[in-house]
């Protein structure tokens, strides 16, 4: 484990590279995970924008071996998510033998457990392992919110560590850091960072920071010292939101290949890359960051780092050959 603070301003969700055939691209992952060491962002490793559901057991594993096999100088988190108990409770056993620093611990899926279902459920994983978790409320994609009751009876559990919230409310986000007790608050949107920051997140759970890990860190900085204009504000408002024209982590995967800092955009079904049929607007955003984070990390003194954004233009010069990868039919 890396020893490090967990309260990075930055958490990376990764996404997970793919062969053409589909399998892990450990090569490109690393290239990855080490664009987020060098920006200083914890990494999250098999959550759902590392598609982890769609991967198979050995596949999690090779993630998870080779991620810790690295030494990396900032810590990981592990995603664990599902709704069979017994399958868990074995990822987590493994979990336990390597140096996870954190897990990420969300809402059952599909089956919407109420209060006493989510408190018996979380309250037997994080009895089972030894390492903080942070809780994850993103009913738009579990079907059911994380219970407000089930934090306030969790907060004094000796591994509750933190919240990661998604559900877009500045109410609801509110409603979690007083039911919390005090619990470090985490964005689960990079869009709403901002409106969360006001009221004293610690950061975000990014997706964009795939993208633009450095550029991504100092809006989060930015962010929490309240400094970012309005202007700021709308460009990230764009660019994040640019991410998502079509299931995340598709548009992110293009954007990472037409860039060359992964082989291929593949994604495992039920995703397709076919579903991001046009670069054009995440290409002019990207751009737009660029230029921002250019014109921010001179300002501020801030470490650039122009090849991940700080941009160096290469989504310009690829673009066409990302979307071309896009359209073509896919060779599975």
């Amino acid at each position: 484990m890396s020893q490090q603070n967990l309260n990075q301003p930055v958490w990376t969700a990764l996404v997970t590279p793919l062969t053409a055939t589909g399998q892990p691209d450990m090569t490109s992952f690393e290239r990855l995970l080490r664009e987020q060491e060098e920006a200083g962002n914890g990494v999250l490793i098999l959550g759902s924008t590392g598609e982890a559901l769609n991967l198979s057991p050995e596949e999690r594993r090779l993630i998870v071996e080779f991620t810790t096999s690295l030494d990396l100088q900032v810590p990981v988190m592990a995603g664990v998510g599902g709704h069979h108990l017994p399958d868990i409770i074995s990822w987590l056993s493994y979990l336990e033998t390597r140096p996870i620093d954190a897990y990420l611990m969300v809402t059952p899926l599909y089956s919407k457990p109420g209060r006493e279902g989510q408190f018996h459920w979380f309250s037997t994983l994080m009895g089972f392992v030894s390492r903080p978790v942070m809780l994850y409320n993103i009913p738009g994609r579990t079907g059911a919110p994380l219970n407000l009751e089930t934090v306030q009876r969790l907060s004094e559990h000796r591994n509750f560590w933190s919240i990661k919230e998604a559900s877009g409310s500045v109410d609801d986000y509110l409603e979690y850091r007083q039911a919390s007790n005090g619990a470090v608050m985490y964005s689960g949107d990079d869009v709403m960072l901002p409106d969360f920051a006001a009221h004293g997140a610690a950061g975000v759970v990014s997706v964009a920071a795939n993208v633009w890990p450095h550029a991504t860190r100092l809006y989060c900085e930015m962010a929490v010292a309240g400094s970012l204009t309005d202007d700021d504000i709308a460009l990230w408002r764009r660019a994040a939101g640019s991410l998502f024209v079509a299931s995340n982590p598709v548009p992110a995967k293009a954007v990472l290949a037409a860039e060359g800092r992964i082989r291929t955009p593949e994604v495992k079904l039920p995703l397709h890359r076919n579903d991001m049929t046009s670069m054009d607007l995440v290409r002019r955003c990207s751009e737009e960051i660029g230029e921002w984070y250019r014109t921010q990390a001179s300002d501020s003194g801030h470490q650039r780092a122009d090849s991940t954004f700080g941009g160096t233009g290469r989504a310009a010069e690829h673009a066409d050959h990302a979307a071309g990868q896009a359209e073509a039919p896919s060779r599975r």
